[in-house]
């Protein structure tokens, strides 16, 4: 008897797409035959319209979850297969969603037709019909129009209109009060106007169909303020478009109660709501913060255009994107994917699985598993001497050409004077060498975007000479991609990448236009000139059986440093052995008594205790016998000691100032006491007398030292979405 073929099956969803096919062909022909319908003929087409893109996006999700390896039979051509079904299910979107919109310009005169669709038209958008930041605009301040970029705001005005109309017929005491309100109600459309009124502080050219370019001190009215940054605005000559916040500052005057500084005093805030647009005014202290923090992105991007007029760095130079993302929270750092992960069910953990077999946690392959080395960056260009340049480095985090889709790594760069236009980074980090100059990095990633690769971002850490004024720059940035159009993973060589200007959202700006890439002349002129090209040359590695064996014990997504990859490791282990193995119930949800679950995610903050920790464990081990090294139980136990005695006091000393990037002095301070507190546990053989001596004053006991809350962590990746999936601005 033949076995039946599993759902998810290429064949079977290919099955499923050609009956899609014909349901959407009968209804658009449904639709075409009856020429003008009646209210209740539309709003059973825009239903069904509705029904069918549902199951095509439960198709089409199901279609991207599949992977070869799932087929119960080999299958030629799987990916090109796969690939035309996918774009067969777009098509179908497409049809859709231009039926949808001919059924709503025809309902405009039928307003129950509008209303009872309204909420779920939302989910008629198909994802490559518009621009990524179209997509986030409220589908209550939109009105469906036959463009492929064009959806405009139907504003609150517009509507209050229409409502107008539909009670003409009202009391006269009711037009009596309207009127005694007309004089108010003008005052505030002034004020809201004002409220609109912004001021280009850079030129900004469009980068695709949907966006509105303007120069620098023009005028701009916001109509459609959007949570990802880029706004809705009207210009002069009555042309809309989308706009980036960051190149806006308003253009009215604060009231005399106003401070520049930003004060805790009331703050106009445009609110974006389901009905519209409306100024609300905050009082909260918070919102100063935050006004605060937007004035100083404002002001970086002026610094950005001040330092490129004096000539004192490159045209293509901009804000550090990356930077700027990892300002923003944690979601970005790589404590937020090392936490385990719950299943949709939430009854179960995704990526942290017991083998009863092995005694520990299970090994988990991903579809991207390598490891990568940076070699060097060549031909950056110099900045001038207005600037000192505090920190040169690599930032690099998983991408698919539009959304950050991993932790953001870092890797600190060395240069000689001789030659400052070359960067370096060490092979391998070993003994005291710093783990932010380990040029040997892990990439993990279970994603099966097609078009997932690796995003470079080289940076500068700078502070103006003139003002004090601390920034970040991207000198440069490039994108390898890790497969190839028939799916299948890029060889493991060198590559020799050429940077491009601006930021990642930018196409076809040079770094240093002064040395075009756009050569003329003889082939020997054309190859001088791509020598002198910003590059950055990385190699990717292919994975020896005992590489993949530790990288399949890490989370599915994560980029880090080989350096101090057995620490993590540990922590993994010890994760499993207390979540899985020790926990009395896994129906408990209560908060677990354990020290290195609740601190160790810091130390990827904290580089330096982590190189303090590495150390240690490192002069630990090299006492240890060859069978106690094989004992896996033995080695977790003296981990743990090895952890309370470095890690746990220093996390909570008050001899160790913050940690803050690119500080000199402030580095220079914490290696001071925590090479003198290793020295100290050395020479007393553990902590316990640097911890009861009264010079070590450590910060006062909170809870959260001790207890380790697994449920707390699920809810912020739930209140971040689920994990970063940034798109970029």
């Amino acid at each position: 008897m033949l076995a039946r073929r599993p759902r998810n099956s290429l064949q079977f969803l290919q099955r499923q797409g050609r009956e899609l096919k014909q349901q959407v062909d009968s209804l658009l022909s449904e639709s075409r035959l009856k020429g003008a319908l009646e209210a209740s003929k539309r709003r059973d087409i825009y239903q069904r319209c509705i029904q069918l893109k549902q199951a095509i996006d439960e198709n089409k999700n199901a279609l991207q979850k599949l992977n070869k390896a799932d087929e119960p039979a080999p299958v030629g051509n799987y990916h090109q297969k796969k690939e035309e079904e996918l774009s067969l299910l777009d098509k179908l979107t497409h049809q859709l969603q231009e039926l949808a919109m001919s059924i709503s310009r025809e309902s405009r005169t039928d307003s129950s037709v509008w209303e009872k669709a309204a909420p779920s038209a939302l989910a008629m958008m198909p994802d490559n019909s518009a621009p990524p930041h179209l997509s986030l605009v409220p589908f209550k301040l939109l009105e469906l129009r036959g463009s492929e970029s064009g959806i405009e705001p139907l504003t609150e005005r517009e509507e209050d209109d229409d409502f107008a109309e539909e009670h003409e017929e009202d009391d006269d005491d009711d037009e009596e009060s309207e009127e005694s309100d007309g004089e108010e109600e003008e005052v505030e459309e002034e004020e809201k106007q004002q409220e609109n009124e912004y001021i280009a502080v850079g030129d900004f050219t469009a980068q695709q169909a949907g966006d509105l370019a303007f120069k620098k001190g023009e005028i701009l009215h916001i109509i459609e303020r959007n949570p990802d940054g880029w706004w809705m605005g009207k210009n002069a000559r009555g042309n809309k478009g989308l706009v980036p916040r960051t190149y806006l500052e308003p253009c009215h005057k604060e009231g005399p109660e106003s401070s520049e500084e930003g004060s805790e005093g009331d703050v106009a805030l445009g609110d974006e709501t389901a009905e519209g647009t409306e100024v609300k005014q905050r009082t909260d202290s918070q919102w100063s913060t935050v006004r605060k923090a937007v004035s100083e992105h404002v002001q970086q991007i002026n610094t950005v255009d001040v330092l490129t007029t004096m000539g004192a760095i490159p045209a293509g130079f901009r804000p550090s994107t990356l930077f700027q993302l990892l300002e923003e929270g944690n979601q970005f750092q790589a404590s937020y994917f090392l936490q385990p992960e719950l299943t949709p069910s939430q009854l179960a953990f995704r990526d942290l699985m017991w083998d009863a077999k092995t005694g520990t946690i299970r090994s988990r392959p991903s579809r991207v598993s390598l490891i990568l080395t940076l070699w060097s960056c060549k031909m950056i260009p110099v900045p001038g001497g207005s600037i000192q340049v505090l920190s040169r480095h690599v930032r690099l985090c998983l991408f698919d050409g539009s959304k950050v889709l991993s932790n953001i790594h870092t890797v600190r760069a060395t240069w000689q004077p001789k030659k400052p236009k070359t960067w370096t980074f060490s092979p391998q980090v070993t003994g005291t060498l710093p783990c932010l100059l380990d040029g040997d990095c892990f990439i993990r990633s279970n994603s099966s975007s097609p078009d997932l690769g690796i995003l470079f971002e080289l940076g500068i850490s700078y502070i103006r000479n003139s003002t004090g004024e601390r920034g970040e720059l991207s000198c440069g940035w490039v994108f390898l991609k890790l497969f190839d159009a028939g799916g299948i993973p890029i060889p493991a060589k060198t590559y020799e990448l050429f940077l491009n200007g601006g930021t990642p959202a930018d196409k076809g700006v040079e770094v240093d236009p002064s040395v075009s890439r756009r050569a003329h002349g003889s082939v020997f002129h054309q190859m001088m000139t791509m020598r002198r090209q910003p590059q950055l040359l990385v190699k990717l590695r292919s994975l020896n059986r005992r590489s993949r064996d530790l990288l399949s014990l890490l989370p599915e997504t994560l980029v880090g440093s080989m350096c101090y990859i057995h620490l993590l490791i540990f922590y993994r282990q010890i994760l499993g052995d207390v979540l899985l193995k020790d926990r009395m119930s896994m129906q408990s949800a209560d908060l677990i008594s354990n020290p290195i679950l609740a601190t160790f995610p810091k130390l990827l903050e904290q580089p330096d205790v982590m190189d303090a920790l590495r150390s240690s464990w490192a002069e630990k081990e090299s006492t240890l016998k060859r069978s106690e090294k094989r004992d896996r139980e033995f080695l977790k136990a003296v981990f743990l000691l090895v952890y309370h005695d470095c890690a746990v006091p220093l996390l909570h000393s008050t001899l160790l100032p913050p940690f803050r990037w690119a500080e000199e002095e402030t580095e220079a301070a914490r290696w001071k006491v925590i090479t003198d507190f290793l020295k100290q546990n050395q020479e007393n053989q553990g902590a316990l007398q640097a911890l009861l001596s009264p010079e070590g004053v450590h910060e006062p006991f909170d809870i959260s030292e001790q207890t380790y809350d697994f449920l707390d962590e699920v809810r912020r990746k739930q209140l971040d979405g689920g994990g970063p999936d940034r798109q970029l601005p």
